[in-house]
C-alpha cells in the first residue's frame, strides 16, 4: 500500500497547481472549438502529451513490458482508452453548448461516480459522513440550475442536450478511472498515462483533422499548446501531489476547481470582453456552486476525518 511522503505542504501546493490549471482549462479550450472540432482537439491534446512521456520513458529506460499484463490487462487498456477518449470528446461537445462555469461543474459529478462504482466493483465502504456530502452536492446542483430548472426538465433544448452530454462524459470517465485504477497495480502512473494516452490518439487518428491546426489565429494557436501543455502538467502535478498527501485530501483540494473557473471567467471578461463572455448566474446560484465543492469535499474527506476522529478518542481512552 503506498504512503504519502509526509510533505504535504509540497502536496497541497501540487495539488493547488492542479486545481488552476483545471479550472482554466475550459476557457481555453472554448476559444480553440471556435476553429477546430472536439475530435481534433482532443487528439493534439493526446498526441502531444503521450509524446512527451515516451521521449521521457525511453530516455529513462523506464518503457512499460507489455507481455506481462496478460489479456486482462489489455482488456483494462482497452477500457481506459474507451473511457478516456469518449471523455474527452463529450466533454468539449458539452463545453461548445454552455458556458466554462456550468461545464466544470457538471463534471464535478465524475469522481462521486468514481466513489459509487469503487463500492460495487473494489467492496470499498461508504461512511455517513459520505452521504452528507453526497446530499449537500445534489442540493448544490438543484440551487445552482435554479434559473433553468423549467428549461432543464422541461425540454430537450441546446442547455439541456449539453448538459446530458457532460454528464455522460462523467459517466464515460467512471469507468476510465475503474480500469486505470487496476493497470496501477502493474505499471507506475507515467507509464499508464503514456500507454492512454497513445491508444487514445491512435483511436481518434481516422476522425482527426490536423489541417485545421492551420486555420487557427495566432491567439488560438498559443491557447492550443497551452492546452496540450496543460493536459501533461496538470496530471503531473496530480499524481506527484498524490506521493506527498493523502488521496483523500488532495481530491478534497481538487474539488475546488469550479471556483478557480468561474473566478478565472469573470477576471478574462473584464479583461477580454471581446472573447470572453461572464457566467449569467444569480446569487443563488453561486451559493448552489460553492455547495457542490463543499459536498464534493466532505465526501472525499469523510473517511480521513473520521478516522482521525477515531484515533483522537482511541487516544483520550488510553490516557
Amino acid at each position: 500500500m503506498h504512503v504519502s511522503s509526509g510533505r504535504w505542504q509540497f502536496g497541497l501546493f501540487l495539488a493547488l497547481i492542479t486545481a488552476v490549471l483545471w479550472g482554466i482549462l475550459p476557457i481555453k479550450l472554448k476559444e480553440v472549438l471556435k476553429t477546430m472540432d472536439p475530435v481534433t482537439v482532443t487528439w493534439f491534446r493526446l498526441v502531444v502529451s503521450g509524446g512527451v512521456l515516451l521521449v521521457y520513458l525511453t530516455l529513462t529506460r523506464q518503457l512499460p513490458a507489455l507481455r506481462p499484463i496478460g489479456r486482462r490487462g489489455a482488456g483494462l487498456v482497452l477500457a481506459a482508452v474507451l473511457g478516456l477518449t469518449g471523455n474527452y470528446v463529450f466533454y468539449l461537445i458539452g463545453l461548445r453548448m454552455l458556458t466554462p462555469g456550468t461545464t466544470q461543474l457538471v463534471i464535478q459529478i465524475a469522481p462521486i461516480l468514481l466513489l459509487l462504482s469503487s463500492l460495487l466493483v473494489f467492496k470499498e465502504s461508504f461512511s455517513v459522513g459520505q452521504g452528507l456530502g453526497l446530499a449537500v452536492l445534489m442540493l448544490g446542483f438543484g440551487m445552482f440550475f435554479n434559473q433553468r430548472l423549467a428549461e432543464l426538465f422541461g425540454s430537450l433544448g441546446n442547455y439541456t442536450t449539453g448538459v446530458l452530454i457532460v454528464v455522460f462524459a462523467a459517466f464515460i470517465w467512471t469507468a476510465y478511472g475503474l480500469a486505470q485504477k487496476q493497470l496501477l497495480t502493474q505499471w507506475t502512473s507515467v507509464q499508464v498515462m503514456m500507454v492512454i494516452y497513445l491508444g487514445c490518439a491512435a483511436l481518434l487518428t481516422p476522425w482527426a483533422h490536423p489541417l485545421e491546426a492551420l486555420q487557427l489565429s495566432p491567439l488560438q494557436g498559443w491557447l492550443l499548446l497551452a492546452c496540450c501543455l496543460n493536459t501533461l502538467v496538470a496530471y503531473g502535478a496530480f499524481a506527484e501531489a498524490l506521493a506527498h498527501w493523502e488521496a483523500s485530501r488532495v481530491s478534497a483540494t481538487l474539488a475546488i476547481t469550479p471556483l478557480v473557473t468561474f473566478a478565472s471567467v469573470a477576471l478574462a471578461a473584464s479583461l477580454w470582453p471581446d472573447y470572453v463572455h461572464p457566467e449569467n448566474l444569480n446569487g443563488l446560484a453561486y451559493v448552489g456552486a460553492l455547495l457542490v465543492v463543499s459536498g464534493s469535499a466532505l465526501t472525499a474527506l469523510a473517511p480521513s476525518l473520521l478516522r482521525s476522529y477515531r484515533a483522537r478518542r482511541q487516544r483520550l481512552a488510553d490516557t
